[in-house]
């Protein structure tokens, strides 16, 4: 599939990356003064296979987990460059390759269990535009901070207080709904529920990508972001909805940081609305003439509405928590990320500190996910979405363990062991558990 062609240069604009926005910063008193750095060119390349056994299944349908021992491999790599332009200036362009299978073609699983697959079909190795963004920052006092290189960053030392516009094409994800134990599916936990909120909907292609525009206002403790971003035109597609007016993802969300026992933490409240031709799962159930598919329903006008909070808390020098929780109306079709209308994951994360490898680490986290009452019987009736489907439902929630170890093998390598043990796949008190095992190597410089 190709890329959707730019129709409207006063709608080609996009978020930027958490990492300008939201990066750990030093002050300046306790960092030897520097040049501002005009250029910064990163690279990542990860690789998984993930496998599961054989497990039980009464039956299954188009959009099941298989129910037979199978494995899948994927791989996604990116260069990220980031050029200073002129003072609080500069532009990101992230070109990205990304190629092979998640289980089962993606599809049996909401909280999928691999956050580096895409569910765009061709497992072929495909280059394409992930980010290009231009971002201006305002400085207004507060004292002074630098931030340190690192990927779609600069190092450099600026006001604490800004307000920051930026436009382009990236993740909304980069930018809204983070948390420091929980937000990187390349470095931490491995499922779809922890790298984001379960039931946020997220405006995105099939690769995890739009356009839109964002403010961000950060004064001392606080901040307070803003955005609109691109719809699919269709559920599920490459191609975006360019007109404002028949499809919009609309973001806002406030974060709060704090110290508790000299110890960070941070909460974040998000809320969205998305608009798009939508189907209904009510009348895609009832209405015969629908004939049990939810995209014959589509109307242009629709909505969804949700809200999210997310958490992280430091407890020791080597040790967290976080939490998040989401949910959203879940009346009209799923479009954008995934099959879930209310989500509650949480979990703990430590460092290897404590065993003499400071760079290691461990983590464990248990998701809980679930849909609303006309999604589950548009689903018992035989209905599919783009990612579940078994022909029938016996509901139950979905709950899925996520356990990793991610070992630090040189300085620029990491190998990760991740197990994720799945009771009620798609929902389906008829089908699993499913135990799903995954290698996950990392190279970064």
């Amino acid at each position: 599939m190709s890329f959707a062609r730019i129709r409207s240069a006063a709608v080609g604009v996009a978020v930027t990356s958490a990492a300008w926005l939201a990066a750990p910063r030093v002050s300046a008193a306790d960092t030897t003064p520097t040049e501002d750095e005009r250029v910064s060119l990163h690279f990542q390349a990860v690789a998984a296979t993930q496998a599961h056994p054989a497990f039980s299944a009464e039956y299954s349908g188009q959009n099941s987990m298989s129910s037979v021992a199978e494995s899948a491999s994927a791989m996604v790599m990116n260069l990220s460059l980031d050029v200073g332009l002129w003072r609080g200036a500069d532009v990101m362009l992230n070109p990205e390759m990304s190629g092979g299978r998640g289980l089962s073609r993606t599809l049996g699983v909401a909280a999928f269990p691999s956050g580096i697959v895409y569910r765009v079909g061709n497992p072929s190795p495909t280059i394409y535009l992930a980010r290009l963004a231009f971002r201006q920052r305002f400085e207004l006092g507060g004292g002074r901070v630098r931030d340190e290189s690192g990927p779609n960053r600069l190092a450099g030392t600026h006001d604490r207080d800004t307000l920051t516009f930026t436009v382009g094409r990236l993740a909304v994800t980069d930018v809204f709904d983070g948390n420091r134990y929980a937000h990187d599916a390349t470095t931490q936990f491995f499922d779809w529920a922890l790298f984001a909120s379960g039931a946020w909907d997220y405006p995105a292609d099939t690769r995890g990508y739009t356009w839109g525009a964002l403010s961000d206002l950060t004064v001392g403790d606080f901040s307070l972001r803003s955005g609109i971003a691109l719809l699919p035109k269709y559920g599920n597609l490459l191609e975006m909805e360019w007109n404002l007016k028949k499809a919009r993802a609309l973001m806002l969300e406030g974060e709060v940081r704090y110290r508790v026992a000299g110890r960070p933490g941070s909460v974040r409240v998000l809320g969205f609305v998305n608009q798009a031709r939508m189907g209904n799962y009510r009348q895609a159930t009832e209405d015969p003439a629908a004939g049990l598919d939810v995209t014959a329903t589509r109307l242009d006008g629709r909505k969804k509405y949700g809200a999210g909070i997310s958490a992280d808390q430091a407890l020791t020098s080597s040790l967290g928590v976080f939490v998040r929780a989401s949910i959203n109306d879940g009346n009209n079709e799923t479009w954008a990320f995934t099959e879930i209308d209310r989500s509650l994951a949480f979990g703990v994360v430590q460092n290897g500190a404590p065993w003499q490898r400071p760079d290691d680490e461990a983590g464990a986290a248990f998701v809980i996910d679930g849909i609303a009452p006309w999604h589950r019987r548009y689903l018992a009736a035989g209905g599919y979405g783009f990612l579940l489907g078994d022909g029938a439902l016996r509901y139950g929630p979905e709950l899925e363990g996520d356990l990793y170890y991610r070992a630090q093998i040189t300085q620029f390598i990491q190998f990760s062991g991740v197990y994720q043990p799945i009771v009620n796949p798609g929902y389906n008190r008829d089908r699993g558990p499913v135990h799903v095992f995954s290698g996950r190597l990392r190279v970064a410089f």
